[in-house]
């Protein structure tokens, strides 16, 4: 249950980052998983608001914080249960693919590709081929799916060394 809640944590962290980023934020710099062809398009944009950038500021120091709660949480949690090396691992790896599988999902098919949350803070993006295909990332993901094993078993051989 507590893993499930970690999950939870963590997938609302990471919104919160994508939302302040795109829609308040609006800093070229933090779009560096963005697709080649909608880097290239990306204007600056004046602020809508007053205080608009500073408050994405806020919320995304806020989404940071959220993770590291969750991975704090994780460890602290883990320690306090006992967990050996395999509980760890289990737990890291399940808010890990929760993390991608919401990725995937929610950001690259949803989002990007169906309901064009990105294009309507920049529609000049709207011209850009991965805004209407999903996949377009897909050699990103896999690679991803594949080295999240071995990031949970560091991560959990070193909670095990804190025990």
């Amino acid at each position: 249950m507590v893993t499930f809640f970690l999950s939870l944590l963590a997938i609302g962290g990471i919104t919160l980052m994508l939302y302040s980023a795109v829609a308040l934020v609006q800093d070229k710099r933090l779009f560096g998983s963005a697709p080649k062809d909608v880097q290239e398009l990306i204007e600056p944009k004046p602020e809508r608001f007053k205080g608009q950038h500073f408050l994405g500021g806020v919320l995304l120091i806020l989404s940071l914080l959220m993770l590291i709660a969750t991975l704090v949480l994780a460890v602290w949690n883990g320690i306090q249960n006992n967990f050996g090396f395999w509980q760890f691992f289990a737990r890291f790896l399940i808010i890990l693919y929760a993390y991608k599988a919401y990725d995937m999902v929610c950001f690259d098919f949803l989002l990007l590709t169906r309901s064009h949350f990105f294009q309507r803070y920049y529609p000049e993006v709207d011209v850009c081929e991965s805004c209407h295909k999903y996949g377009f990332n897909l050699k990103s993901q896999i690679v991803r799916i594949i080295v999240y094993p071995f990031l949970c078993a560091l991560i959990a051989w070193i909670c095990t060394l804190l025990c």
